[in-house]
């Protein structure tokens, strides 16, 4: 990244992937960095490589969410940056999947995603 101005970031539904790196590259260019999953004993690596701050949240329950932001805030400061990388899936042929997996996957997806970015 060239010449950051943000100092705080938020991940949400972070874990060993994309959201890691994003981590590691937040924390090296200087970026105070705040993690949030459903589980966070799984963040601990993470939180100990990068001196990120981890936060429980499961992102569809909008009660969660807002606690999670005024935790942030309290502990990192406003994020100025928010990724949203939090996902579940149903995986098979159409004619197969179990509704209620992919009500799960959509509600991760896209309303997960919709209560962050509000």
């Amino acid at each position: 990244m060239a010449n950051p101005t943000y100092k705080t970031a938020l991940i949400v539904g972070a874990g060993r992937g994309l959201s890691a790196s994003l981590a590691r590259l937040f924390a090296t260019e200087g970026l105070r960095v705040a993690l949030a999953a459903r589980d966070t004993a799984k963040l601990a690596p993470l939180c100990a490589e990068t001196s990120a701050k981890s936060f429980a949240c499961d992102a569809v329950e909008p009660d969660q969410v807002a606690r999670l932001f005024g935790a942030v805030e309290a502990a990192i400061g406003a994020p100025e940056v928010v990724v949203y990388n939090a996902s579940a899936r149903a995986r098979g042929p159409v004619a197969e999947l179990v509704p209620v997996e992919v009500e799960r996957a959509i509600m991760v997806s896209a309303f997960g995603g919709f209560l962050v970015a509000r």
